[in-house]
Parts: structure tokens; C-alpha cells; sequence
């Protein structure tokens, strides 16, 4: 393939940042679920507010739409966008001792937002972890995806 194939590298095989100056502004909407699973011992005093460092849900909140408003900062060809929006809300799901992240991200813009709402909810993922490491080292992440975006060329994706 030459380098033309792929958005984010030129012809003679360096990366770069795609170009959208052309691209018209569109509203756009990302979300993205993530679990973390924990040990009912863990779970109980996350509900309880007990664990050594203070409120889990919360602090990784803050921390997830921190994440999303800086993702430009980390990922090297991620434009800088102007987030209108963005929110991570947890369900604790008792039976099974997981917390079920969604993260949400929305723009008015010329790219998607899918990267920051995955930010989001990745961070908000690993601060509940480092909130609960001092009592369970074997935490679990898993399953983080994209499950809905609009916006752009590509229109609507649904992944539930």
C-alpha cells in the first residue's frame, strides 16, 4: 500500500495529522462503556465510601473528563477540540461486582470525539483501580469500546 492509503501518513511513509480544514463543522457524539471488577470485599467498601483514599466514583469522574479534555495532549495526531460536553457515569452492578463505566464526548467540529470519550473512560477505569489498589491488587479492566457515534461523513455507529 502506499502511503496514500492511510490517513495519517504521507507518501514517503512519515506520520502526520490529517488535515480537516476542508471538512465543515458537524455535531458530534461519542460514548464509550468500559468495565472494572472488583472483589465483593472491594465493592462494598467502595459503596460504603470506606476505601483509604476517599470517594472512588468521584474522583474518577474528575479524572475522566480531565482525561478527555487533554486527550490531544497524549495521543501524538489527535487534534485539539473544543468539548462541549463531556460526562462519565457509573452503574454498580452488585451480582457480578463490576463497576460499568460510559463515558461520553460531544463536539461541534470538523473530526470526531471518539478518542477523547475512550480517554475518558480508560482514566476513569485506572483512577478507580489506583482507589482500590491499596485493598486489591488483582482489579480487572476489560471490555472498553465504542458503542455509539454520530457525527461526520461516516454518520451514526451503533455498538450495544
Amino acid at each position: 500500500m502506499s502511503g496514500q492509503d492511510f490517513s495519517h501518513m504521507d507518501t514517503d511513509g512519515s506520520i502526520t495529522m490529517v488535515d480537516v480544514g476542508h471538512k465543515g463543522d458537524t455535531r458530534r457524539v461519542a460514548i464509550v462503556r468500559s468495565i472494572v471488577e472488583v472483589s465483593a470485599s472491594t465493592m462494598d467498601l467502595l459503596k460504603r465510601q470506606a476505601l483509604p483514599k476517599g470517594d472512588v466514583l468521584t474522583t474518577a469522574k474528575v479524572a475522566g473528563i480531565l482525561a478527555a479534555k487533554r486527550t490531544w495532549e497524549l495521543i501524538p495526531l489527535c487534534h485539539p477540540l473544543f468539548l462541549s460536553y463531556v460526562d462519565v457515569r457509573f452503574t454498580i452492578e452488585d451480582t457480578t461486582n463490576c463497576i460499568h463505566i460510559e463515558a461520553e464526548a460531544r463536539t461541534t467540529g470538523q473530526t470526531g470525539v471518539e478518542m477523547e470519550a475512550l480517554m475518558a473512560a480508560q482514566t476513569a477505569a485506572m483512577t478507580i483501580y489506583d482507589m482500590c489498589k491499596a485493598v486489591q491488587k488483582d482489579i480487572i479492566i476489560r471490555d472498553c469500546r465504542l458503542v455509539y457515534k454520530a457525527g461526520g461523513k461516516s454518520g451514526e455507529f451503533h455498538n450495544n
